[in-house]
């Protein structure tokens, strides 16, 4: 689940909120409605993708300029907040495990801490605020032990997105 982050950047930078997009997003959906519909996707398995809904808001911003920004980050951050909880549900159901953890930066998002924080069926883990940063920093952090335990790769390290940190 690690991925949304992106999500928020990028609809915060279509939309003229610049970078980083998830405090920018969060603030600006506390003025508004989530009464806009956007797309969610679905898949049998624990996958994710946001692309839709980026390609929705971004449609959306382009075909109607003067659309109510606030309520289009109400409505993203409502619907992105709807699927996360949905595969958690669907993950529970699959395992059994009912212990979730937020991390990352997006995880300082109020309205997704608040929608974690009602569900009465698992127990959800929050770091405080302070220290929901973004993922780079404690892939900084996992590269910092690697490097002082001897780890280490050449110049030539080709990029594995679903490597193992194994620290």
């Amino acid at each position: 689940m690690m991925l949304y982050g992106e999500a928020f950047d990028k609809v915060a930078r279509v939309i003229g909120l610049g970078y980083p997009g998830g405090p920018k997003v969060d603030k600006l959906a506390q003025e508004g409605n989530p009464t806009i519909l956007l797309p969610k996707t679905h898949f049998e398995n624990l996958d994710f993708s946001f692309s839709g809904i980026k390609t929705a808001v971004i449609n959306l911003h382009h075909k109607t300029p003067d659309i109510n920004k606030a309520d289009l980050c109400a409505s993203f951050q409502k619907t992105v907040t709807e699927i996360l909880i949905e595969n958690v549900q669907k993950a529970i159901e699959m395992t059994g495990i009912k212990t979730v953890t937020l991390a990352g930066g997006v995880s300082a998002n109020t309205y997704i801490r608040k929608a974690f924080s009602d569900l009465q069926e698992i127990k959800v883990y929050m770091p405080d605020i302070k220290l929901c940063t973004d993922n780079a920093a404690m892939i900084g952090s996992a590269g910092y032990y690697n490097y002082m335990s001897g780890k280490r790769d050449n110049l030539n390290l080709n990029a594995i997105p679903n490597a193992q940190l194994g620290i």
